[in-house]
C-alpha cells in the first residue's frame, strides 16, 4: 500500500497500462476506487493477494494534499480453543514396531472371510493395547516440521538467558542474552536447510510428491471448520446425503438404457490369488493413506509387514477366492475439507467430502486393479478417447489431439465447433446395478469376479469425522467409491456406451475423466448445419438421465473457431446452444480464444509462475543450488513446460512473458544481476529457451508415438515416409508431411507441422534405440541451435 503515483484510473495511459498488467501477472487485486488526491487521480493504492479488503473509505485530512485511505484487513492466525474436547490417540515411537512384532504370533483360526478379517482386526488392536496403548491428548497445534531436539535446546538456553537478564537487569547478561537468541536463529535456519534437503532428496524423481510437500511448507494450512461439534458433524452428513439424492432425483429414469449389448470376445471368470512376494511390493507401492478405524496405521502397518504379511496374505487371497469382500472393508470415514483458500469455511458448500477407506481394502482394490487393467489392455476393451487413468495417456495428449483436429478443420476452410460438456457430480451418481450391468455385458466379467464386484458395490457405507467428533452410520446405495482405488476405473467402464453413440452420429470427440469435448466441423456447404450435433446432444441427454447422469449447465462451455479468426460476427447460428457461446473457455487447465493465440493461457502460467518464483525466494537461504533448482523445476518449470505443444506458432511477441519468467528463475538461481546478460546463465544452467522447449515436446511425443509410448490417438497422426520406389531416403526414419494449406490468422499456422521438424533432424536422432537417448541426443542438437544463433 502507500503513493504509487501512478495515474491508475488512466488505463489508455502507457505507464499505467504496464502497471496494471504487472500487478495482474502478480495476481494482486488493487481495492481503490475513489480519488486520493486534491487535484484528481487515483495515485494511495492498497493491493492485496489472498487477503479480504472490507470496508475501504477514501477520507480527506486537512494535512495532506493526498486523502486517507483507511480499511480492515481480516488476518487469520491458528489457535487451539480453551476447553477443546479430548481425544485418545495411540503413541508411536521407534521400538513400537519390534515389540509389536515379538508379541505377534498369529495363527490364522478361519478361512471365512469375515470371520478372518474380524479376527486379525481384534488381534492387532489387542497388541497395540499392549506396546502402544490410547492415551487422553489435548490437541494442540503441530510444530514447525523442523523443529527438533537440538533446536529445542537452544530456545531453552535463549529463554533462560532472557530470565536472567530480566532478573538483574546486567549489561553482561543481555550480551548473553544477545549471543543466545543469534545461536537459536542459526540452529534454526542449519535445521530448516537439512529438513528441506532431506525431503528434496527423497522425492526429487516425483515432483508431483515433491511440489506437494514443499508446497505444504510454504502456505499456511487451508482453514478448518471452527466447530467440530457432533452437530456440526450431523448437519456435514446431511449436506451431502442430500447433494447426492437431489442430484439423482432430478434426473428422470423413466426408460430403460438404450445401450446395446455387443458379445463379449473374452470372460474374466476369476481373479487369481497371489504369493507373499507380490503382497509385499504392492503394499511398499501403495500410498501410505488409510482410515482412522484402521487397527494399525498405514505407516505402521509397512514397518510390521514381515510379522502381519502371511495374515494379510490368507485374508486378501480368501477375498478374490470367495468373492466377498468383509463388511469392515466397504466403510469410509469422510472428513470435510475446504476447496479452496478466500471461501466462506462456515458455508457447508465450500467442503468437499475427503473419503478415506482402510489401509488393507487399497491394497486388495490395488490387486484387483492390476489384474482387471491387464484384462482390459489385452482385449482392447477401453475407450481410446478416453484419456482419464490411464498410463501415456495425459490432458496434454488429449489436448494436442482435439486442437489438431481444430486446427486442420480450420486450414480446410471449416468452422469448428467445440462444446465442452461437465456432469454433476457424476461418480456420486453412478446406480450399482447398471454399473454391474455394464461389467457383465460390455466388459466380460463373470463367475466369482462378478460376484466379488456385486459384494464390493453392496452394503457400502460412511460416516463424518471432525476432530474428535463423529456421526452415525449412513448407508451409501450409489457411486463408485470416493478415495478408492477402482473408483475412475469402474466410473470409465460405466460410460463406455457414450462412445458408441457420438460414432453413430459421426461426432469427433475426447473424454477425460468425466469431462467431454465435443467438436464439429461447420462447412459452408451444409450452410453451417447443427442438426448431427443437436441430435446427438439429444441422445446423450437421454442416455445420461437413463443412467442417473446429469449435465452441469453451469460449466458447460461453447466457443466457435474461423478459419480467418475470431469473429465479432458469426456466420453459423447456434440455436439452442447460443447461451452458452464464449470468446475464451478453460479446457482441462487450459485457457483457449477462439483466436487460438492462447494469450490468456499465457497470461495465467506467467501470473502463477511469478507467484510461485516470490514464494521460493523465501526458502533459497536455506537450499543448496542443487536443491533450489530441483524446487525451481518442480514449481515454475513445470508451468512453463505444460501444453507447451499447443504454443507452435504462437508469436514470438506472446511468447516472451514466458521466456521473461525462465529468466527470472535464472536470476534467483544463480543470483545474477538484472541487468546482467541472461544467455550465458541459461547455458551455464543448460536449460533450453522457451521456443525450443517448445520444439523439443513436439518432437518428443512424434519419437514416443512411433515407438508404442504415446496413445493410439496420436500415433496414428503419424504415418512413416514409404517412397513410391526404392530411393536412399528409404532407411532414414522420415515421416510423411500432410498436404494443408498452412493459412495463418496472424502469427500462428494452423496445422502443426511436426513431420516438418522431425525430418530436419540429423539421422542419429531420428533412429535412436530408445527414449533416455533420444532425449539426450535431442537437447544437445536443440542447445547448439539455441546458444549457436544467441
Amino acid at each position: 500500500m502507500g503513493d504509487f503515483n501512478i495515474h491508475v484510473c488512466c488505463p489508455e495511459k502507457p505507464l499505467a497500462k504496464e502497471f496494471l498488467r504487472l500487478i495482474d501477472y502478480f495476481n494482486f487485486v488493487q481495492y481503490v476506487t475513489s480519488l486520493t488526491h486534491e487535484q484528481g487521480h487515483i495515485l494511495d493504492l492498497v493491493l492485496a493477494h489472498g487477503l479480504p479488503v472490507s470496508n475501504l473509505e477514501v477520507l480527506e485530512n486537512g494535512i495532506s494534499d493526498h486523502m486517507a485511505v483507511l480499511f480492515d484487513v481480516v488476518l487469520s492466525h491458528a489457535a487451539v480453543k480453551s476447553g477443546a474436547p479430548r481425544c485418545k490417540r495411540r503413541i508411536f515411537n521407534p521400538r513400537t514396531a519390534s515389540r509389536f512384532s515379538a508379541f505377534n504370533n498369529l495363527c490364522v483360526p478361519s478361512s471365512n472371510t469375515e470371520e478372518l478379517t474380524s479376527w486379525f482386526d481384534s488381534s492387532c488392536r489387542a497388541i497395540l493395547d499392549l506396546v502402544a496403548p490410547s492415551k487422553i491428548v489435548l490437541p494442540k497445534p503441530k510444530p514447525e516440521p523442523w523443529f527438533n531436539d537440538i533446536t529445542r535446546a537452544a530456545r531453552q538456553e535463549c529463554r533462560k538467558a532472557e530470565r536472567e537478564w530480566k532478573k538483574d537487569k546486567f549489561h553482561v547478561s543481555y550480551q548473553i542474552w544477545k549471543d543466545c537468541w543469534r545461536n537459536y536463529q542459526l540452529t534454526v535456519k542449519e535445521a530448516k536447510r537439512e529438513y528441506l534437503s532431506d525431503l528434496i532428496l527423497a522425492n526429487r524423481h516425483n515432483p508431483r510428491a515433491l511440489f506437494k510437500t514443499i508446497d505444504s511448507v510454504l502456505k499456511p494450512p487451508l482453514p478448518t471448520c471452527s466447530d467440530s461439534s457432533p452437530e456440526m458433524c450431523n448437519r456435514f452428513l446431511q449436506f451431502f446425503i442430500d447433494k447426492v439424492s437431489t442430484a439423482r432425483t432430478r434426473v428422470s429414469n423413466t426408460a430403460s438404457d438404450p445401450s446395446v449389448h455387443v458379445p463379449c470376445s473374452a470372460v474374466l471368470n476369476s481373479f487369481d490369488t497371489l504369493s507373499l512376494a507380490l503382497l509385499k511390493d504392492v503394499v511398499r507401492q501403495t500410498k501410505p493413506s488409510g482410515s482412522p478405524c484402521d487397527s494399525l496405521p498405514p505407516r505402521f502397518f509397512q514397518e510390521v509387514l514381515p510379522s502381519v504379511g502371511a495374515s494379510v496374505l490368507d485374508i486378501i487371497n480368501s477375498n478374490l477366492s470367495s468373492g466377498v469382500v468383509p463388511q469392515q472393508f466397504k466403510h469410509a470415514v469422510v472428513q470435510p475439507l475446504i476447496k479452496k483458500p478466500g471461501l466462506d469455511p462456515d458455508v457447508l458448500s465450500s467442503y468437499r467430502p475427503i473419503s478415506k477407506l482402510p489401509f488393507i481394502s487399497k491394497i486388495l482394490e490395488k490387486v484387483v486393479h492390476m489384474q482387471l487393467k491387464l484384462f482390459l489392455d489385452e482385449h482392447n476393451i477401453l475407450e481410446v478417447f478416453q484419456s482419464g487413468f490411464k498410463t501415456m495417456h495425459s490432458t496434454e495428449s488429449a489436448l494436442l489431439r482435439v486442437s489438431n483436429d481444430i486446427l486442420l478443420a480450420n486450414d480446410s476452410g471449416d468452422h469448428m465447433c467445440l462444446v465442452l460438456l461437465d456432469l454433476t457430480a457424476a461418480f456420486d451418481t453412478v446406480d450399482h446395478s447398471i454399473l454391474l450391468t455394464r461389467l457383465q455385458h460390455f466388459v466380460g466379467i463373470g463367475g466369482s469376479a462378478l460376484e466379488w464386484f456385486r459384494s464390493y458395490l453392496a452394503d457400502r457405507t460412511f460416516c463424518v469425522s471432525l476432530g474428535c467428533s463423529e456421526t452415525r452410520t449412513a448407508a451409501l446405495s450409489c457411486g463408485v467409491p470416493q478415495g478408492s482405488i477402482l473408483g475412475p476405473l469402474l466410473f470409465s467402464l460405466y460410460l463406455l456406451p457414450l462412445g458408441s453413440i457420438l460414432r453413430k452420429h459421426g461426432i469427433p470427440f475426447h473424454c477425460y475423466a468425466d469431462d467431454c469435448q465435443i467438436y464439429v466441423p461447420l462447412s459452408k456447404k451444409d450452410t453451417f448445419s447443427l442438426r448431427p450435433l443437436l441430435s446427438c446432444l439429444g441422445e446423450i441427454k437421454t442416455w445420461m438421465a437413463q443412467n442417473f447422469l446429469k449435465f452441469n449447465e453451469k460449466k458447460t462451455e461453447v466457443i466457435l473457431f474461423g478459419p480467418s479468426g475470431p469473429c465479432t460476427f458469426h456466420p453459423v447460428v447456434l440455436g439452442p446452444l447460443s447461451p452458452y457461446l464464449k470468446l475464451t473457455v478453460s479446457n482441462l487447465g487450459l485457457k483457449l480464444d477462439s483466436d487460438f493465440k492462447l494469450d490468456r493461457q499465457i497470461g495465467a502460467v506467467v501470473k502463477s509462475s511469478f507467484f510461485h518464483l516470490r514464494q521460493l525466494a523465501k526458502i533459497k537461504p536455506f537450499l543448496s543450488h542443487e536443491h533450489f533448482e530441483t524446487v525451481i523445476h518442480a514449481f515454475v518449470t513445470s508451468r512453463l513446460d505444460y501444453c507447451n505443444a499447443l504454443y507452435f506458432g504462437v508469436s514470438q511477441s506472446s511468447i516472451k512473458p514466458l521466456q521473461l519468467v525462465q529468466n527470472a528463475a535464472a536470476r534467483l538461481l544463480t543470483g545474477t544481476r538484472k541487468r546482467g546478460h541472461i544467455t550465458p546463465t541459461l547455458a551455464s544452467l543448460h536449460w533450453l529457451p522457451i521456443h525450443f522447449r517448445v520444439i523439443f515436446k513436439i518432437l518428443l511425443f512424434v519419437f514416443k508415438s512411433l515407438n508404442n509410448l504415446a496413445p493410439p490417438y496420436l500415433s496414428e497422426l503419424i504415418r512413416p515416409y514409404t517412397p513410391a520406389r526404392r530411393l536412399r531416403s528409404v532407411d532414414q526414419s522420415l515421416l510423411e508431411v500432410p498436404r494443408t494449406k498452412l493459412r495463418l490468422r496472424g502469427d500462428r499456422a494452423f496445422s502443426v507441422p511436426s513431420p516438418s521438424l522431425w525430418n530436419d533432424l540429423p539421422l542419429n536422432i531420428r533412429q535412436a534405440s530408445s527414449l533416455p537417448i533420444f532425449t539426450a541426443l535431442l537437447k544437445t542438437h536443440l542447445y547448439s541451435l539455441a546458444f549457436d544463433s544467441a
